[in-house]
């Protein structure tokens, strides 16, 4: 009985713990491609603005979700 108790205990905690992670790196993901896609922005424009690229990228990258 404790034995069957433990393990879902267990497979309760891992579940949550993959969760919050798949949320954590989520986001962190997303920063990462916003931020590529601010140097790709940089490299391609001569006159760059960093808040219109940022918003821009931001846009892009959600309509592809």
């Amino acid at each position: 009985m404790k034995n069957k108790i433990l393990n879902i205990v267990l497979i309760v905690g891992i579940i949550i713990t993959i969760l919050l992670l798949g949320i954590i790196f989520a986001d962190y993901n997303l920063n990462r491609t916003i931020s590529a896609c601010i140097v790709a922005q940089k490299q391609n424009s001569k006159s760059f603005d960093l808040k219109k690229s940022k918003k821009f990228c931001e846009q892009e990258i959600k309509k592809m979700n």
